[in-house]
Parts: C-alpha cells; structure tokens; sequence
C-alpha cells in the first residue's frame, strides 16, 4: 500500500527550481574543483597534463573537460593517496570488499557524514517513513558502507532503528514480528530469503505490520520486485548508492516507483558512451559517471560507476526536480564474454522471470568444454513442477532457454531445481560460478 508520507524539511533541495539548482551545482563543482587540485596530486598530475585549471569551469558542461577518476585510481594509492584532508580531520574510514586485491578505501569529514546522513533522509522521506516508524536495518555494519549509512540516517528521521545487520535469519524473523517492525534495509536476495525461512516458521509476512522495504547493495528487476512484493505485501523501493562517492543515499524512488530521483545537488551525474568517454544527452544509455560536489575528505571527480542506466529530467509526479535515472540492471565490469557475446547477470535473471513457474533463484555456472567456454543456469522452480509430471517440466526447461536464447542471442544449458536448493546468502547473492579452465 503506497502513502505519501510527510517530509523532513531537509528534503527542500528535492523541489529546487531547475535553474536555481544548476547555479548551486556549478558554484559547488568550482568549489570541489579547486579542493582536488590543491590536495589530490593524482588529480593535480592529470590537469596539468591537459593544461588544464578549475579555472576552465565557466559552465557546468565544461566538467566533460576534467580527467575521469576509476576504480584503479584508489587501488594503486591504496590507502591514503586520494585524500584531500589531513588525517586529523577524518572522522571515520570504511573500505568495499577487496575481491580483486586491496579493499577500496573511502574516508569522512564530520561534514561528509553529515551531509550522507541529509541524503539519506531524504531517501528515507521519499519512501513515506517519519518519526514514527521502526526500521530494522539488515545492512551489514563494518567496513561496508551500507549498515551505517541507513542506520545514521533513519535516527537523523527521528525513526526508531533496530541494528540487526545481517545474517541470524531465524532471529530476523522474530524481531519483525515481536517488535512491530515497519520498514526493513537489506538486500532484496537477502529479504527472499527471510520471506522463504518465515513461511517455514509459520509466519506469515503478510499479517506483520512490515509495510516498505528499502533495497539495494546488487543490481535487482522489477520481475524480482513483484516476487518481493506478492511475497510479503510490502512496496519494495530501490536505493542507489557505492562506498565511493558515499554509500546509500545518491539515489531514490519515491513512493510512484518510476525511476530514482539522483540527489544532484550533491552528487553531479553524467552518462557516457563507456568506449569513447563522450558525453550522452539525457535520455541516452550508456555509464553513469558521478562527481561529488561537497565531499572534503575524497572528492570524486568525474567517477567512472561501470552501472549502465539512462537519465531523464521529466518531471515526476511526485514533484521532485531532481534528474532520475533508471534501474541499474547492467554493469560494464560485471559483463561475461561467453563465445563472443556479452552477457549481463541482470540480462538472464529478466528472462527467467518471464517464465511462469520459475523462482528468483538462479545460479550461473561457467566451464570449458573442448577449448569453448560454455554457460549453465541452475533455475529453482516451484514444487508443482517436481514429482511424476515429467512432461510439464520438459517444457518448462524448453521455455526457459528458448527465453534466454531470445534475451541473450546463445544457447544455455538449462537445468530445473527443486526449491531450497540453491544456497542463500546473507549479504549480497553470488550468482556467477565460474569453473572455466584457465592457461597459464
């Protein structure tokens, strides 16, 4: 059931007229623009080498003359070498999952929390929650931005906040029933996976006073939302955000569920054609390139994402003026080449909710088979296809990868599941297992 709510009076730069809003960006990248040149060398290095000073910035299009900042930038001067403040003004360091070697690390000002725990107000405000909502937070706390992010901002709304991070599902459970929870942060996998555990404990969703769930941390479908929500009779909304530029918080749906709102006002989006790097007009898909406007302790100049997605500036019904951008389905880093196609993750979980009958459960396998590489999907199904109806699950299996043969261009392997099969995760869902054979 969707409600409008009452907003925070920090949510007023949401409803900025546009051009008031455009002064208020370019007086802030300016600003920004000189902080990064006077303290990131890196950043420094890279204007003079296109002779270039935040002198340059006469207007906001001018910021597609700046260097693009990566993920690699903050990888090789691990850990300090992008601040732009002494250590003595850091209040608080956290850094993303180190997959690929050395974890990314991101630092705070006091006025950088302060300004993460505004965004996340608004994010909150947006969803319809005040003062007088109990919000159980199933982020994970630590290092990983997501917990705290919520957490601040959710007592900055005057809610009541429960710490539950994650992982403990069957104590989950009893603390969104005994404690009257009204909105939960988590993963949208991770809330599945409570629904499926709760159902077995003989609790049903439906009758908890549990009306919003806020999710994000990994890319999720409006095939997945409408799981979510048949499941538990809540209104699921996205949240957009990475440890980089601050955490949660840099993007919103409101309660029409028609894209998110981006809090421009503090983080300056651009989307680009990923190949050359140009500038695409609104409306065109291509990477979401982000700059942050007020951050002192990291600022992030034109921050390369790798989530592929599109802006619009219509006007949403809602009344926010603020850009949106679509759901994040896709992204460029997480692309699987299989025998010269690209495919998304994103791409094969749409198709398999396409299907009738299929769960949001899905693993991906990869292997090598005579020097090729090949692609499975192990899909759960539910239980009235398993037993002695042989014949229906021959033609499930059949239209299922005729689905991702028409998504995806390739022939997959499909193979049915039973429910409960496939492992759940308590954080982010692992979809991808990847067993090819590799060369030395």
């Amino acid at each position: 059931m969707r409600t409008s709510g009452e907003f925070h009076p920090l949510s007023a730069p949401d409803y900025l007229p546009t051009e008031q809003l455009q002064s208020l960006q370019l007086q802030r990248l300016r600003e920004v623009t000189n902080l990064a040149y006077r303290q990131v060398p890196l950043f420094r290095q890279r204007m003079d080498e296109r002779g270039l000073t935040p002198g340059c910035l006469r207007e906001l299009a001018d910021l597609a003359r700046l260097p693009f900042c990566a993920k690699v930038d903050l990888r090789d001067t691990y850990p300090f070498g992008m601040f732009a403040t002494p250590m003595s003004e850091i209040v608080r360091l956290h850094a993303s999952s180190g997959t690929t070697g050395k974890p990314i690390v991101v630092a705070y000002t006091e006025s950088d929390l302060h300004i993460w725990q505004e965004a996340m107000v608004r994010c909150f405000a947006a969803y319809g929650l005040t003062s007088g909502d109990i919000i159980q937070n199933s982020y994970g706390y630590g290092l990983f931005t997501g917990g705290l992010g919520a957490h601040y901002g959710a007592e900055a709304l005057g809610a009541t906040v429960i710490p539950t991070s994650g992982g403990n599902t069957e104590r989950q459970i009893m603390v969104l029933r005994d404690f009257g929870v009204t909105a939960v942060c988590c993963t949208p996998s991770y809330f599945l996976h409570l629904c499926e555990r709760a159902a077995a404990l003989g609790v049903d969703m439906h009758d908890l006073p549990l009306r919003v769930g806020v999710f994000g941390a990994e890319p999720w479908t409006e095939g997945l939302r409408r799981e979510i929500e048949a499941a538990s009779g809540i209104t699921a909304y996205d949240i957009y955000g990475l440890s980089e530029i601050c955490g949660p918080g840099v993007g919103f749906e409101c309660w029409y569920q028609d894209g998110l709102h981006l809090v421009e006002d503090h983080f300056y989006p651009e989307i680009i054609d990923p190949d050359t790097g140009e500038v695409l007009p609104d409306g065109e898909t291509g990477e979401l390139v982000l700059t942050t406007l007020t951050k002192q302790a990291i600022p992030m100049i034109r921050y390369r994402t790798h989530d592929v997605t599109s802006l619009y500036a219509e006007p949403c019904e809602c009344g926010r003026t603020l850009r949106r951008m679509h759901r994040v389905r896709l992204r460029t880093d997480d692309m699987l080449i299989i025998r010269g196609v690209n495919v998304f993750p994103g791409q094969i979980e749409s198709a398999l909710l396409s299907v009738e009958g299929t769960l949001p459960h899905y693993q991906i396998v990869l292997t090598t088979q005579g020097g090729l590489d090949r692609i499975a999907v192990q899909v759960e199904v539910t239980s009235a296809f398993f037993g002695d109806r042989l014949g229906e699950m021959v033609t499930l299996q059949r239209r299922i990868a005729q689905a991702l043969d028409h998504t995806l261009g390739l022939s997959v392997e499909v193979k049915l599941v039973q429910p409960q099969t496939l492992a759940r995760s308590e954080g982010k869902a692992k979809r991808v297992l990847d067993q090819r054979e590799r060369s030395e």
